[in-house]
């Protein structure tokens, strides 16, 4: 048998076992379908990844030098390194020290949430516990002062405004001016939830930021056009979240908070909605179902393209157990009422 032959197999069997079967960067299934479908490896890391991650392991040669497990032609000293090494090893060196707020995409992320990921980890070198200058950064996660491009409310246009995201009061700010004084508007973390969506926003970077105010939900669209800097104010919406939510919620262990610090919509789209009397005509409004604060939110203005399957969202939705935090919500609401 050829040499290329026999490492192909020798690596085919490798991407079998259970810690290489699926992406080192976002968890997608590495097995493929037809021998027709490409399959990747990174020989100077020793990771297994998808086609998706590929892309940015491409970009960066200094780290990261990819190869098709099939259609490549594989030397034996490569081969020795990706049996000796593999996505656990990886993981135990480059994932060390992550702190607990932050954001590990997932297969469906938008490409700066993976692509950022993947240049932390492995360029940057920020979660191997190493660089001590990088942990005392995300010590300090929990403030962020910036400016970002926002939608602006009338005439759709974006515009710079100055944010300022606190830990200290649990708070973001934004201003009209860089110098200004005064914010326009006070956000609470309490309510507040961070989501990329490049779609709505019209950027590679949108970034949708949703939060409560008078019991009504608003929405912030905004973006930045270094991907870096984006991805780091999601990751500090989710440290002051983490933070709020520790005091909250205590003594509730990290497990139960993780999933209610920024949180993607379960289903969203167009239906057809009317008034509390029935002589009301049926108007078309966006509709979006949150499957963690088990809230079902409808907007006048269109966000998205339609999308199928609402009845079978909802049952979703409808079978999930009750949480703590869910009993608290009601008992406010029903004070409320009182």
């Amino acid at each position: 048998m050829a040499s290329w032959d026999r490492n192909t197999i020798i690596l085919l069997d490798l991407v079998k076992q259970p810690e290489n079967a699926r992406c080192a960067d976002c968890g997608a299934p590495v097995i493929f379908t037809s021998k027709l479908d490409p399959d990747w490896a990174s020989y100077k890391l020793g990771v297994f990844v998808c086609l998706n991650c590929s892309g940015t392991h491409r970009d960066l040669t200094d780290v990261s030098r990819v190869k098709s497990i099939r259609l490549d032609n594989w030397e034996d000293d490569l081969v020795e390194f990706m049996r000796r090494n593999g996505n656990a090893v990886a993981k135990a060196q480059y994932e060390k020290s992550v702190p607990a707020f932050y954001y590990r995409p997932q297969q469906h992320d938008c490409v700066v949430l993976r692509d950022q990921w993947i240049r932390a980890k492995y360029a940057r070198q920020e979660f191997t516990g190493k660089n001590g200058h990088l942990q005392k950064a995300y010590s300090s996660a929990g403030f962020c002062d910036g400016t970002l491009w926002k939608k602006g409310k009338n005439k759709r246009q974006f515009q710079k405004r100055r944010f300022v995201l606190s830990q200290d009061d649990f708070t973001l700010r934004y201003f009209i001016k860089e110098d200004s004084k005064v914010a326009k508007a006070i956000i609470s973390v309490r309510n507040m939830n961070a989501v990329f969506q490049p779609e709505k926003v019209g950027h590679q970077n949108g970034l949708q930021i949703t939060y409560m105010t008078e019991d009504r939900t608003r929405n912030l669209f905004v973006y930045h056009e270094n991907g870096q800097e984006i991805v780091n104010w999601f990751n500090a919406v989710r440290a002051v979240r983490y933070a709020y939510l520790r005091k909250a919620l205590a003594p509730a262990n990290d497990s139960e908070l993780m999933p209610l610090l920024t949180t993607r919509s379960l289903k969203e789209g167009y239906m057809e909605k009317t008034g509390p009397m029935q002589w009301e005509p049926f108007k078309r409004r966006w509709f979006v179902l949150c499957s963690v604060d088990r809230k079902l939110l409808y907007f006048k203005t269109p966000m998205e393209l339609e999308q199928r399957d609402w009845i079978k969202a909802f049952q979703q939705v409808i079978a999930q157990p009750l949480l703590p935090q869910h009993y608290s919500i009601e008992a406010n609401m029903k004070r409320k009422k009182s």
